[in-house]
């Protein structure tokens, strides 16, 4: 009787494993190329959704004409002109490029949060909060680490 009913589990999880392959399989294909040459700090911000302290982003100040890349895979994915200080200590952007962006939901800290995720690479950037000043009545809320600002000139 014990022989059996470990015999069934070992059988049961063996099926649960071999069902369970072609999904591994596919995720390993669809895993996020992560460039070499990004910071820890910039890694985990944009691969473990972390996020960077506020008011510390040399972006904040950024008032050149030019676009916003992402730091992993050089997209781009904000206009210059878009870009406003929302006074929260992150670069902000009333909207974004094109297709810059996929988003998800997020229920991290007790509350419901739209993420984004660069389109390209998958990199996480931020949040979007509709408390912007435009008319889309979107902000942007980006992480500074996970941007590269390449001025218009």
């Amino acid at each position: 009787m014990i022989f059996r009913r470990n015999f069934l589990k070992l059988l049961s999880f063996s099926c649960v494993l071999f069902l369970s392959l072609p999904y591994k399989l596919l995720s390993s294909a669809t895993k996020k190329i992560i460039n070499p040459k990004l910071s820890k700090t910039q890694k985990d911000i944009m691969f473990n959704e972390s996020t960077e302290r506020p008011f510390t982003s040399k972006l904040l100040k950024e008032d050149r004409k030019g676009f916003y890349h992402c730091a992993n895979c050089n997209a781009k994915l904000f206009a210059s002109s878009a870009k406003f200080d929302s006074g929260t200590g992150w670069p902000s952007f009333s909207e974004a490029l094109p297709g810059a962006f996929k988003t998800k939901i997020d229920y991290s800290f007790g509350m419901k949060r739209v993420e984004y995720h660069c389109a390209t690479c998958g990199a996480h950037h931020g949040h979007v909060f509709l408390d912007g000043p435009s008319a889309t009545g979107k902000r942007f809320c980006s992480n500074g680490l996970c941007l590269i600002f390449i001025p218009e000139n």
